[in-house]
């Protein structure tokens, strides 16, 4: 497997508009945009942060997984999402080399990639986002 760069790091927040300004005012990140992404459950902001981003993370649905990791761990670093050109290739490669996956096929993300998830237990205990840029 090959990552290209790390994407961005996910980052769970109660509240976008209460966390945001941190990010925006006082750290200097740009702010890329903010969507919500109905299949998981979450509104996400994206903040420029040199060639990466941050994602903040806000659940939508008091049943979504991002509303549990608050209830349990509160806000924080959610996960590390790597850039990988060709997510399907990497994805039967993990598989074959049995790491354990959440994700075993792609599924849509924000700003139009194309995610999956590698189970903390196969990564040391981060939650692992693989991530293929749109248009691919």
């Amino acid at each position: 497997m090959q990552t290209k760069k790390i994407n961005h790091i996910g980052i769970a927040v109660k509240n976008i508009e209460v966390s945001g300004p941190f990010y925006r005012d006082v750290l200097g990140m740009a702010l890329e945009g903010t969507e919500e992404v109905a299949e998981q459950q979450v509104k996400v902001a994206f903040l420029a942060v040199g060639e990466s981003r941050i994602e903040l993370l806000e659940p939508t649905s008091p049943t979504s997984p991002v509303a549990r990791f608050l209830e349990k761990n509160g806000e924080g670093i959610h996960h590390v999402a790597y850039e990988v050109a060709d997510l399907e290739a990497v994805l039967a490669d993990l598989k074959a080399k049995g790491v354990r996956l959440i994700d075993e096929v792609p599924r849509a993300g924000a700003h139009g990639t194309r995610i999956a998830f590698l189970h903390p237990k196969a990564t040391g205990g981060v939650l692992t986002e693989l991530c293929q840029p749109g248009g691919h």
